[in-house]
């Protein structure tokens, strides 16, 4: 899925409030791992990562991978944190960071 301009800057304003979730550390890309990042998605539709892995390339596949496995388009990546978004089938606009 493609983000227009405006819609980027937009989901980056509501991103700069918005704590990590998930963080990614020394084990990798586990399952656990996926299944709550695709739930928090589910929920939340615009989530932050944490990636604490120390090579910067690893980081970038790993970032990759997990946007490809849980289908949501990666808006914005700043040092170890990624800004992911994944529209909800069913927005609950209690959960959602878009509607609150």
């Amino acid at each position: 899925m493609s983000l227009s301009p405006e819609q980027k800057k937009k989901f980056r304003t509501i991103g700069h409030g918005l704590s990590p979730i998930v963080t990614i550390a020394g084990k990798g890309m586990t399952e656990n791992i996926q299944l709550e990042v695709d739930r928090a998605l589910g929920d939340h539709e615009l989530i932050k990562i944490k990636f604490a892995v120390g090579d910067r390339e690893v980081k970038h596949q790993l970032i990759q991978e997990l946007c490809t496995i849980v289908e949501a388009t990666l808006v914005q990546e700043i040092g170890h944190v990624a800004l992911l978004y994944r529209k909800a089938l069913v927005s609950n606009p209690k959960l959602s960071n878009l509607t609150r």
